[in-house]
């Protein structure tokens, strides 16, 4: 018959050694759920402790010394593939880590929650890394008390949300009135006679009080704009562009979007006209403006808009 090509060594019932004062002091400590290292005489703390200083071969001293609980990454090595005798069942890094306050490092485990097998390692994972054990809810004093080590946290993704009710004034309730109309109404100011849209009540350059309503038409001149590559709920794809139009008869812009044609096409002198939702989707609101799309128009000269840039 053919042999067995597996081969074991095994101890049963396992192998029982004692652990000495120095060793079983830092076993102990893990069972509590604490980290600890010895001092050498000439100063330097060992995680995990040993009985003999490694460099000197002196005996250590009898000074036990707190570390931790958290550590940096000194190195470390990708494992991809998890065997089933590993301590983790998903891809990891073997990592020395030096325990805040200790002089030598400590091999262990670091799990950085990547779950697909074969993955790359992820790259946040640096020398450098801090990092903290995560423990054993049931702990017996052994080096697997710490399940293994994880990273800091150090940035976190917050649901933020903020609701708010916008009280228009005067002025503004006279122009989303005129929008729910489907007219865009600026005000004139007496001093520059320059028209204000949205109308504000003042003029923001004389500082003047506003009256005199003029209605104005919904095109206008793009003068500047940006290509946004965030989603937005009110753009129709990514990327889109926002501009600043300034309406004919205007004499201040007016923040929109531009659609109706791809954002790498739209330019500064480019005309455009207001799209207007259904009317029955109107309200008193500035979205009765779904944005402005380009005019079949020959663009305006830069130096006729560059002072509303």
């Amino acid at each position: 018959m053919p042999s067995d090509p597996n081969h074991i060594l095994e101890f049963p019932g396992g192998y029982t050694r004692s652990v000495g004062p120095v060793i079983g002091r830092f076993l102990s400590e893990l069972r509590d759920g604490r980290l600890v290292g010895v001092r050498t005489r000439d100063g330097r703390v060992l995680v995990p402790p040993t009985e003999y200083d490694p460099d000197t071969g002196e005996d250590v001293t009898d000074e036990f010394v707190p570390v931790g609980p958290v550590g940096t990454v000194t190195t470390w090595s990708w494992v991809a593939r998890p065997r089933k005798d590993h301590p983790l069942d998903r891809p990891f890094a073997w990592a020395l880590v030096r325990m805040d306050g200790a002089d030598t490092a400590l091999l262990h485990a670091l799990d950085l929650g990547v779950f697909d097998e074969g993955a790359a390692p992820p790259k946040f994972l640096k020398t450098g890394m801090r990092v903290r054990p995560r423990w054993r809810v049931e702990r017996s004093g052994a080096i697997g008390d710490i399940e293994c080590f994880q990273p800091e946290v150090t940035m976190i993704t917050a649901p933020t949300r903020l609701e708010y009710r916008l009280r228009s004034g005067r002025a503004l309730d006279r122009f989303l009135e005129g929008v729910s109309q489907g007219k865009i109404i600026g005000h004139r100011c007496d001093v520059c006679g320059q028209v204000i849209v949205p109308m504000k009540g003042l003029c923001p350059k004389d500082g003047v009080p506003t009256a005199q309503e003029v209605e104005l038409p919904d095109t206008g001149t793009v003068t500047t704009f940006a290509v946004n590559n965030l989603p937005d709920p009110r753009a129709p794809e990514v990327p889109f562009v926002s501009a600043y139009i300034l309406l004919d008869g205007a004499g201040l812009t007016m923040l929109s979007l531009v659609a109706g044609i791809p954002a790498d096409q739209v330019r500064m002198g480019m005309r455009v006209k207001a799209k207007w939702r259904p009317r029955e989707e109107w309200g008193k609101t500035m979205a009765n403006i779904r944005w402005f799309e380009p005019l079949d128009e020959p663009d305006v000269p830069f130096d006729a808009i560059k002072d509303y840039l």
